[in-house]
């Protein structure tokens, strides 16, 4: 396994919709297990509680998790929302530094296939079912600024066209970098400086 670098809001393949996964792996090619495996480092290793491809760099629509106890992957995730809305914050890896109340759906399903290309299903309540929407969103060109209304998003998006702001991404890239070097891990990925995340905040 290996931890790789996390791509940061300005990168494009943030907002590229992900390729469905077409060949599953074999005895032989074990290609899918390996990514799976780094995204599972990459995740733990910043203390987050999910991780999209996208975020590492590779177009797929796969995502990992571990939340609460339930931890898996998804790929080529297809996913339901219940009506009823919940309230909680939210932070991203991708967009460090930040967390603000985001809109969710209190309960979501997602249907997908593992490595091995069996079906699977994940079915979540409150932070679980934030995190299943949050990772489907990356695979789909989103991110949680997209989701924000009112104050919340002006303020976000003032964070993000500040100058300074920049800085802060330069600063969490030189401090994962050495992670990555030295192979410690790190709480970046439950760092913020905008409205705090209640504790177990998507990021």
């Amino acid at each position: 396994m290996a931890v790789r670098p996390i791509r940061t809001i300005g990168d494009p393949v943030l907002r590229s919709v992900a390729d469905p996964v077409r060949h599953f792996d074999t005895p032989e090619r074990p290609e899918l297990r390996k990514l799976v495996d780094d995204m599972f480092e990459t995740m733990h290793d910043v203390e987050g509680v999910g991780l999209a491809a996208p975020q590492i760099g590779v177009g797929l629509r796969i995502f990992v998790y571990d939340v609460e106890g339930c931890s898996g992957h998804v790929i080529n995730p297809e996913i339901n929302v219940g009506t009823q809305p919940q309230d909680g914050s939210e932070g991203c890896l991708s967009v460090p530094g930040m967390g603000h109340p985001t809109p969710r759906a209190e309960h979501a399903t997602v249907h997908g296939y593992d490595v091995d290309g069996a079906p699977v299903t994940v079915e979540g309540h409150g932070l679980l079912a934030r995190c299943l929407q949050h990772e489907t969103d990356h695979l789909n060109g989103m991110l949680y600024v997209d989701r924000l209304r009112g104050e919340a998003k002006k303020e976000a998006m003032r964070t993000i066209r500040n100058r300074e702001y920049s800085a802060v991404v330069s600063d969490v890239h030189g401090k994962r970098s050495s992670t990555i070097v030295s192979g410690r891990g790190s709480s970046f990925g439950a760092t913020v400086t905008g409205p705090q995340s209640p504790a177990g905040g998507v990021r």
